[in-house]
């Protein structure tokens, strides 16, 4: 039933996109408004630095990876700058990875475009892993997540929005819950000046900021946000954490 929907899924990105998704991937999926607080930036993050990390893996290692399609949709406000450049970054980033012969199916990155109702009741019910990670204490209760769940997709994310009742139903353990809690969002945010930058976090953002993807101008001021701003959606304190969740 799971591979039939995935199948589904794939057929309906493939006729939206042009990108082949292979069906036996682990469906990686986030759909939803596109904002900072959702963190779909830090989303791309882990793309690029699982991108890097298959790079640098000799043969006999690509072969222990589990192969994993990364599939990204929503809209942005019309007037939110920031949010239509994250959305170019993940398109930027697709069309390098999709087209790299090392990588072949073992990574696929994907931008649905005006993603609605009719798209969701397709891509939910192919996802395998359900991307859930706004920075704790930012997001509502929605329903979106737990469709996700019912349609019996695992979930990766903060202790946030319908995360804490969906933990609380199903036990925490059951979940790939990473980062910070909401009680210590707020001094994070005061210690945010004194905080040293994970370094596989910089050199993350610096693939990005040297131009591994093109546009590095284009994105300076997203990247700028999170390294020498205030980083206000703790992006740079929950990265590790991030990462460590969805080890390969």
């Amino acid at each position: 039933m799971k591979l039939q929907a995935k199948q589904k899924a794939a057929k309906k990105v493939e006729e939206l996109t042009g990108v082949t998704l292979n069906p036996n991937a682990l469906m990686d999926v986030q759909v939803k408004r596109i904002h900072e607080y959702k963190r779909q930036l830090l989303n791309v993050l882990s793309i690029v630095h699982r991108y890097q990390q298959i790079k640098n893996m000799t043969p006999a290692e690509r072969k222990q990876v589990v192969p994993r399609a990364c599939v990204i949709g929503g809209k942005a406000a019309p007037g939110y700058v920031r949010a239509k450049k994250i959305i170019k970054m993940v398109n930027a980033v697709g069309t390098k990875v999709n087209s790299d012969p090392d990588i072949g199916d073992l990574l696929k990155v994907v931008f649905v475009p005006d993603y609605n109702v009719s798209l969701a009741e397709i891509l939910i019910p192919g996802t395998e892993l359900s991307q859930q990670i706004s920075t704790a204490g930012t997001e509502a209760s929605g329903t979106g997540n737990m469709k996700f769940m019912m349609n019996g997709s695992l979930i990766i994310g903060t202790m946030d929005g319908a995360n804490v009742e969906i933990a609380e139903e199903i036990g925490q353990e059951n979940m790939f819950i990473f980062g910070h809690s909401a009680e210590e969002v707020p001094q994070l945010r005061q210690q945010r000046h004194s905080l040293q930058l994970d370094p596989e976090f910089t050199a993350t953002v610096d693939l990005i900021k040297r131009g591994m993807f093109g546009y590095e101008d284009f994105f300076s001021d997203v990247l700028d946000s999170i390294t020498h701003g205030t980083d206000y959606y703790l992006l740079a304190n929950d990265f590790q954490s991030y990462i460590q969740a969805q080890v390969m």
